[in-house]
């Protein structure tokens, strides 16, 4: 017999912790130490359940690399006492949380499970009851050799389990806020949550390990047509941004206007990395197929293949605080640590 499966569950702030303030109306967030009085369910479920929370629960739209050092913090110190661990987080940046923590945190046999709501907990209607009790279900779960059946980083959002850092949020007023564009859902949660076996991923390591630092500058850029290239010379100055994401049109194309080819030139050659994700929701970058940017492989740009935006910033922050040289940084990013890049 199993024994009963323990899990922490760590609260940042975000919708999900709110409740209306039966005097004033107001939104504010609720002690989580009471959360058996705001979901009677969870009494039911046969897991002891832990609540610890961040100094200062904060707007998802206000996390920094600090935030995600601290949770790193936090996940290391408690990571032998517990079967699994569930985040809640504001919906707005969870996928880059999720895409930085899958990065920080790897070899772990272990799930973390981030979650969240579109509506306060307290709301009649809302979907963080839901999200909630089922990412608890799933980080407590065990295969019949009493492993995690999820050994990774997760975001879990209505009825679906996707790779968090496959992740990201596309809707800003509907249920289904999250989508999984070139990675299938790890889990679907109906009656019963039926599990992918093939697509969980599996580390090599022996052992975790918790990294505790991110390498803020880096920049993103978003390409547009008729873009005024002069007035972004100064993201190009490789002291100070050390990496740049280059959001492209299709599979990885760009203009060729001979100002932004000598500004991308001139950095890479002063020992800058720029990477080639692409606009579109889905796909992957295919640097070279079209002569537009066929410059991009010449000129020594990553491709970032199908990385979501996320995934690509967050690792180059992890990346580069590696400090390592600049040809091993060049194939640390394309290299797939966590499932991140689908390799054919």
């Amino acid at each position: 017999m199993q024994n009963k499966s323990s899990i922490l569950l760590i609260y940042t702030g975000g919708t999900i912790g709110m409740i209306n303030d039966p005097i004033t109306g107001e939104l504010k967030s609720f002690d989580f130490k009471h959360m058996y009085d705001q979901i009677p369910e969870l009494n039911r479920l046969p897991i002891e359940i832990d609540s610890i929370s961040i100094s200062k629960p904060i707007d998802s739209s206000e996390i920094t690399t600090a935030h995600w050092i601290n949770l790193v913090e936090i996940l290391e110190e408690n990571y032998a006492k517990y079967d699994g661990f569930v985040i809640l987080h504001g919906s707005d940046t969870m996928a880059y949380t999720a895409s930085a923590l899958s990065f920080m945190i790897q070899g772990i046999s272990k799930p973390i499970i981030l979650t969240g709501s579109q509506l306060p907990i307290g709301t009649i209607r809302t979907d963080g009851k839901e999200n909630l009790i089922t990412a608890i279900e799933i980080a407590a779960q065990k295969d019949e050799h009493n492993q995690s059946i999820v050994q990774e980083v997760c975001v879990y959002f209505e009825y679906s389990l996707y790779r968090g850092n496959r992740s990201s949020k596309v809707s800003a007023n509907q249920f289904e806020a999250f989508r999984s564009p070139n990675y299938p859902p790890l889990a679907v949660a109906g009656v019963t949550i039926e599990y992918d076996s093939n697509r969980l991923f599996r580390s090599q390591a022996t052992s975790p390990t918790f990294w505790k630092k991110m390498e803020t500058s880096v920049g993103l850029i978003k390409l547009f047509p008729g873009m005024p290239f002069e007035g972004y010379k100064s993201l190009f100055d490789v002291s100070l941004f050390k990496a740049i994401v280059i959001e492209t049109f299709g599979s990885g194309n760009a203009s060729s206007d001979p100002l932004f080819q000598s500004l991308i030139t001139a950095y890479i050659q002063s020992g800058g990395l720029i990477i080639n994700v692409s606009q579109c929701s889905s796909g992957s970058v295919r640097q070279g197929k079209y002569e537009t940017s066929s410059f991009f492989q010449k000129a020594g740009v990553i491709s970032g293949f199908d990385m979501t935006s996320e995934a690509a910033l967050t690792k180059s922050m992890f990346v580069l605080s590696q400090k390592q040289s600049l040809d091993i940084s060049k194939k640390l990013m394309q290299n797939s640590f966590c499932g991140e890049i689908t390799v054919s």
